[in-house]
């Protein structure tokens, strides 16, 4: 059989072709477009997402199954008899709800999604935006009360436009804050504090479908990119070092219970009738999107100059970088948080604070990584992908924080494998075929003291208390 993975991302869609002797060719780019209207508010043209896919489709030629794999929490609303939509997709950056959750958080809301959904209230997840739809997009009310409202995740916009099925499967309803992680179905009382109706949401189906047409997998990208690493047992784990920095547990097929670890407990995948296997999950908001920032503001024109530096860690010779551009995620979840260089002197050079701002990015990863391991998700290695994970100096750094063997994945594009795979199982493999091995190992040369350690927490609570300013 051969499988159509499509990576339906942030910054970009991409495509690719796998089949049953292993190999994997992507046939298909297109870069998103990003919108700002306001500050904190992140949007995309639905209908341009659907476009890539549906070019996708066409330019791969024949194939027997595809996986779909999308951005988790990016949502939008439609007509549900014309497929119409009715705004721009509101992405998962967007902070636009941050108030209406401090106000809910404030009135003890946060108990009830912790229980049901596991997860904290923060505008990174859906379901506030859900309800801003329905209290600021004009005729989406007139709609829900006529029955022809469709509110969704993106996958379950492109699933209906594509097949005719308006649903979403275990993996992205996960990350809504409305579906109960023991019952795997929407929570009416979750619905209920949020103010969103039931019946305008989606199905919700295994992670193996089916959904329609030859789709025969959809899930998050992030799911998606544990499966492409292999992860497959209780402790395996990932790191995905794209716009943020995702990292994510396997802990077998008990939900985790809720803990003050900061940590999420989501859906790993659910394939067909097996029961869900899940996992912990731990975001940190900035990591190249961090980079990026640093290169439009001059601090390095290639990045062959931050492969290595000549000095030792900068955190040990007292600069500190705290990547929280968009405030801090897990275990945080502050989004007030501010981004701060410490430490900085009249001696200080680009190329120190460059080495500082990788430094912060991995540390802030290893912080999430320490937690997942006080929880008891623990393996001998790390996988990591992404684009960072390039950067030989940062591999071994995180190896240093981490005091744990590093391995950089072999395919740069894990989310779309690991999708292509699970469409594999979804139209009926039995057996899948071997993952590529790991292109490079990092293993600890110099696990960083305590003492380093407590600096960085130290300069986190700095970035928290920013606010009182």
């Amino acid at each position: 059989m051969k499988a159509l993975a499509i990576d339906q991302g942030t910054t970009g869609t991409k495509a690719f072709t796998y089949d049953e002797s292993g190999a994997f060719r992507r046939v298909f780019s297109a870069d998103v477009e990003q919108h700002f209207p306001k500050p904190g508010w992140v949007e995309h043209d639905a209908e341009q997402l659907l476009g890539h896919i549906e070019a996708a489709i066409k330019k791969a030629g024949k194939f027997d199954c595809v996986g779909l794999a999308n951005q988790g929490e990016t949502l939008l609303a439609w007509h549900a008899k014309t497929g119409k939509p009715l705004c721009p997709a509101i992405v998962w950056q967007d902070d636009r709800t941050k108030d209406a959750c401090a106000r809910l958080k404030a009135d003890g809301a946060e108990t009830l999604t912790k229980a049901k959904a596991g997860l904290p209230l923060d505008p990174y997840f859906s379901a506030s935006k859900f309800r801003w739809i329905l209290d600021h997009v004009p005729g989406a009310k007139e709609l829900a009360a006529q029955g022809n409202l469709h509110l969704g995740t993106s996958d379950a916009f492109f699933l209906e436009r594509l097949t005719g099925t308006f649903a979403t499967d275990v993996t992205t309803a996960s990350r809504t804050s409305l579906m109960s992680l023991d019952t795997l179905q929407w929570d009416d009382e979750l619905c209920a504090l949020f103010g969103v109706p039931r019946e305008c949401l989606p199905e919700i189906r295994a992670t193996t479908g089916p959904f329609g047409g030859s789709i025969a997998a959809s899930l998050v990208d992030q799911q998606a990119a544990l499966f492409g690493h292999g992860c497959m047992k209780p402790g395996d784990a990932k790191i995905t070092f794209g716009t943020g920095a995702f990292a994510l547990a396997l802990v077998g097929g008990k939900r985790p219970l809720e803990d003050k670890s900061g940590l999420l407990p989501t859906v790993a995948w659910k394939i067909g009738a097996a029961p869900a296997s899940f996992a912990l999950d731990g975001g940190v908001y900035n990591a190249a999107s961090a980079v990026n920032w640093a290169k439009g503001l001059g601090l390095f024109k290639s990045y062959d100059e931050i492969n290595a530096f000549e000095k030792p860690s900068a955190i040990s010779r007292g600069l500190v970088f705290i990547p929280a551009l968009s405030g801090l995620a897990a275990p945080h979840w502050d989004r007030n948080a501010a981004g701060l260089w410490l430490g900085l002197g009249l001696d200080t050079t680009r190329q120190d604070m460059m080495q500082a701002l990788l430094e912060g990015v991995a540390l802030r990863a290893a912080e999430v990584m320490e937690a997942m391991a006080r929880l008891g998700a623990k393996g001998s290695s790390i996988s990591i992908d992404g684009g960072l994970a390039a950067n030989p100096y940062f591999g071994q750094f995180l190896a240093n924080a981490l005091n744990r063997h590093v391995s950089v994945a072999a395919s740069a594009d894990l989310t779309g494998l690991g999708a292509a795979r699970m469409a594999l199982l979804g139209a009926g493999a039995k057996t899948l075929p071997p993952l590529p091995q790991p292109t490079q190992h990092f293993a600890p040369r110099d696990p960083l003291p305590q003492s380093l350690l407590s600096r960085f927490g130290i300069a986190i609570l700095r970035a928290k208390g920013w606010k009182a300013f």
